[in-house]
């Protein structure tokens, strides 16, 4: 590990390497393998600001194909049954990461595994289970259910995520409890019946988001002590043999309905499952958590805009409302971080988790 000295750009932590300049000691990586390169010459290395921006802009499109992917799942499932496209989709979504581990180690980029293969694979078993919870309530909530609905509903585990993290030793402020109440009233608005009924598929939504907030506790813990891709690849094959065994127990598997499925199936496994998700495990060990959340939340409005203008949904007045209250309280539980609480440092091993979108 290099230490930061007094003068130039080997005392800064900087070394050089076959014509370039790689940026060494523990930065938003959290390890020394890969923090930054830049072409020899430079004067100073990419600064905290840009390095934000970059982060914030692939949240952003990861929280684009989120949300539009609502769509596809509604899509895919005029052909397939829930566990089948779960199934195909998160396998199609391993076999995306593959070329990218491929080119990361080619390239020498590749992060190192500071704890092991035993603790990546354990890891990313659990971190499959808990994506195939909250994947597969989801779907099955989206038989029953619209896609703007389903993507606010699911969205609580912004609200969630803070509020388990108590059991973990952080605190839970003002604003994280305005924020719920906010959310709850928006949950009621938005899914609860006048003879206080809630939807089948709302509440099947509704339950996979706390599959949700385990999952992004998970992977908050396991991007920062193992190799993100590796965690990926592994989560999305754990939930693709899960969803199989589910599909071949409960679901008829008509193979000649695979192909009209084709475009759904592809957009939810390379866009959605390989890259946003992929997107997700690197962007919470370089983004700060106040940018994260308030990012990754937009993957509603996305969802709510792609339901409208393909799927032609619409909301009723009391819908709107909901959604507004919901997102209102989304925003609620970010403010301490607005606010410059010391969770908007940089993460590190130890940082509260930053929350992140769902597929």
């Amino acid at each position: 590990m290099c230490r930061t000295g007094r003068f130039g750009l080997e005392n800064l932590g900087v070394k050089r390497y076959h014509g370039i300049y790689r940026v060494c000691g523990t930065g938003y990586w959290g390890q020394t393998a890969i923090s930054d390169f830049i072409p020899a010459g430079s004067h100073r290395p990419e600064n905290m600001q840009t390095r934000t921006l970059k982060s914030d802009l692939l949240l952003l499109i990861a929280a684009f194909f989120w949300g539009t992917t609502f769509v596809a799942q509604r899509a895919g499932m005029n052909y397939l049954g829930p566990m089948t496209y779960n199934a195909l989709r998160f396998a199609v979504g391993a076999l995306t990461v593959v070329p990218v581990i491929l080119m990361f180690r080619r390239s020498g980029l590749m992060v190192e595994q500071p704890r092991g293969t035993r603790f990546l694979l354990c890891g990313g078993i659990l971190a499959g289970l808990a994506l195939f919870g909250g994947a597969s309530m989801q779907q099955m909530g989206l038989v029953h259910t619209t896609a703007g609905k389903a993507s606010f509903i699911t969205s609580l585990y912004v609200v969630l995520v803070p509020i388990a993290g108590l059991f973990l030793g952080h605190r839970c402020g003002v604003p994280v409890w305005v924020g719920a109440i906010l959310a709850v009233a928006g949950l009621y608005l938005l899914s609860v019946t006048e003879s206080f009924t809630i939807g089948r598929g709302d509440l099947l939504v509704l339950v996979g988001a706390f599959f949700w907030t385990v999952h992004v506790l998970l992977i908050d813990y396991l991007a920062k002590r193992a190799n993100p891709l590796h965690i990926a690849g592994i989560q999305f094959l754990v939930c693709s043999a899960l969803s199989l065994l589910a599909a071949v127990l409960f679901e008829p598997i008509a193979l000649p309905a695979i192909i009209p499925a084709t475009i759904p199936i592809l957009y939810g496994g390379v866009l959605s499952a390989g890259v946003a998700f992929t997107l997700q495990i690197f962007c919470q060990r370089t983004s700060p958590p106040s940018h994260a959340a308030i990012v990754m939340s937009l993957e509603t409005v996305f969802a709510a805009l792609s339901g409208y203008l393909i799927l032609h949904e619409r909301f009723t007045p009391r819908d709107l409302l909901g959604c507004a209250l919901m997102f209102s309280g989304l925003m609620v539980v970010q403010l301490p971080l607005l606010l410059g609480s010391p969770t908007t440092r940089k993460p590190g091993p130890d940082a509260p988790p930053a929350t992140a979108g769902s597929p």
